[in-house]
């Protein structure tokens, strides 16, 4: 729903990568942002700003040469729409945060955890 995973990534890749680079995130349907994301990027000192949840029909560009999912059905949906373009596509499974239960630190460490894993696998892609 582009609410957790993907805007975070968004804002990470937006930090090691170059200007230039067109970077965007969506989802398969639409979301609501979730206040967590604004949580966990804030201890980075990142925000999402303005940004809401959109849906690939939402990305103004529908050219890319690299299409990274984090979620069997994003991934199932990125192979769809790419069967007949020239588009990598790249499948890094990614727990899902919202699923935790417990104390709100219990919660946070979830959302921390996923935030963890996308640097490293951001950084091992890119650099940075």
């Amino acid at each position: 729903m582009n609410s957790v995973r993907s805007p975070i990534a968004e804002q990470l890749a937006r930090r090691v990568l170059p200007p230039s680079t067109f970077v965007a995130s969506a989802g398969v349907r639409p979301g609501e942002r979730d206040p967590f994301v604004d949580m966990v990027l804030a201890e980075e000192g990142m925000s999402l700003e303005g940004r809401h949840p959109r849906t690939i029909d939402d990305l103004e560009d529908g050219y890319f040469e690299l299409i990274v999912t984090l979620s069997p059905e994003a991934h199932h949906t990125a192979l769809e729409l790419t069967r007949s373009m020239a588009v990598e596509v790249e499948y890094w499974p990614m727990p899902d945060p919202t699923i935790a239960s417990g104390t709100r630190e219990q919660i946070m460490a979830a959302y921390r955890d996923v935030r963890e894993r996308l640097k490293a696998k951001i950084s091992a892609r890119f650099g940075g």
